[in-house]
């Protein structure tokens, strides 16, 4: 005879967590047997934490950048270089720089080439900007990406350069090494 019993609300959670990137269905299994029989208060620190993010953290104004608030830390430090402005393509790749101190400049997360986007970069670029650095994954798809860019910055003096070669192509910053991500910041190249 057949068990009518189900366990819906746990193979949700393994569902859920299979979700998650690099998470495959083994080890959303792993996760999910471990939270609910093992570390139930890891479990609800996890549930409560995500609950609280879901509420405060958002997209900064300026930069794209995550903040709890309108305007990010990170572009209202006046110590920072604001003649620097670094593009990347996403708000984890500004994570991955401050993680690791590896630039001290101001930061613009290009996640589209929409008129929006240039605009709002306009506007951060004719304040003190001196120099783009694009720190996108080395493609040829984001070469055409830095062209187009420069082509609509052209009527400011800037200075465009992008980070080194080192960083392979196709690999996005969050899995590449320090050392190689550090010396492709320091030796970047003028485009």
């Amino acid at each position: 005879m057949k068990s009518t019993r189900s366990l819906e609300k746990f193979d949700n959670l393994v569902e859920a967590l299979g979700t998650l990137p690099s998470v495959g269905k083994k080890s959303a299994l792993r996760f999910a047997y471990h939270l609910i029989l093992n570390d139930t208060f890891a479990a609800m620190k996890i549930s409560n934490a995500i609950e609280s993010a879901i509420r405060s953290v958002r997209r900064c104004e300026r930069c794209g950048g995550l903040s709890e608030h309108e305007i990010c830390d990170i572009c209202l430090d006046e110590s920072r270089d604001s003649q620097k402005l670094c593009i990347v393509e996403s708000a984890k790749d500004i994570l991955v720089l401050e993680e690791n101190n590896l630039y001290d400049g101001l930061y613009f997360v290009l996640n589209n080439l929409e008129d929006e986007t240039i605009e709002k970069l306009k506007d951060i670029v004719k304040d003190e900007i001196s120099e783009i650095i694009f720190a996108l994954t080395p493609s040829l798809s984001n070469d055409a990406v830095i062209m187009f860019v420069e082509d609509r910055l052209k009527e400011y003096e800037l200075v465009f350069t992008k980070i080194a070669q080192g960083v392979p192509t196709g690999v996005h910053l969050e899995n590449v090494d320090m050392l190689s991500l550090s010396k492709a910041i320091n030796s970047r190249t003028k485009v």
